[in-house]
């Protein structure tokens, strides 16, 4: 090999090795007796606001802007309720009662709303097609509410929650056999403001 190629290999060899060395070493840090502060963003912190507190997190402190939270949702809320943050409640036959597996998506959902605190909901109480139009009107309204007391005592405050019956009126499946009833006997979440 020629001598200049030598050179030229050995030049960009070496300066390989400066820029991986120089990459991976750090400053050393100064020690501390404050806490730690831990951003688990992949990104660099923005500046503290006057709207950000600190919550306690493991014995670290993780700082929370509520204004970066709502900024992380999509601006309109038709793209908002698509992407399905918080799931359906459903129910027995002619029950408002909220079963085993129920209370465990609306936890997930009061877990959701907490970390979104300015979220506000609708729920709607949806009906299978029997009985009458009267009687399904008022077993919605009260499969409607029962969510929106068990998410109040899961510490959602009731002024982000309003509820609707629509019965029977707005079936989520067509059919006219149990499994299309066991879809339509609902409560359904819609997000109302961010």
């Amino acid at each position: 090999m020629p001598s200049g190629i030598r050179a030229a290999a050995s030049i960009l060899f070496a300066l390989i090795l400066v820029l991986s060395f120089g990459c991976s070493s750090t400053q050393p840090k100064a020690e501390s007796t404050a806490p730690t502060v831990v951003d688990t963003t992949p990104t660099p912190a923005p500046q503290p606001s006057v709207d950000e507190e600190y919550v306690a997190d493991g014995g670290a402190e993780t700082v929370v802007s509520e204004q970066a939270i709502v900024e992380d949702l999509p601006a309109d809320l038709i793209s908002l309720n698509a992407r399905g943050y918080l799931d359906d409640v459903f129910f027995e036959t002619d029950s408002y009662t909220i079963g085993e597996a129920s209370r465990e998506h609306i936890a997930g959902n009061a877990s959701w709303l907490n970390q979104y605190s300015s979220v506000e909901i609708l729920i709607e109480g949806h009906c299978d097609e029997r009985n009458t139009r009267e009687y399904n009107l008022a077993l919605g309204e009260r499969r409607a509410n029962s969510v929106k007391d068990y998410l109040v005592f899961l510490g959602i405050s009731p002024q982000r929650i309003r509820t609707i019956s629509y019965g029977e009126e707005r079936p989520f499946s067509f059919g006219h056999d149990e499994q299309s009833w066991s879809q339509n006997r609902r409560s359904h979440f819609v997000i109302t403001a961010r």
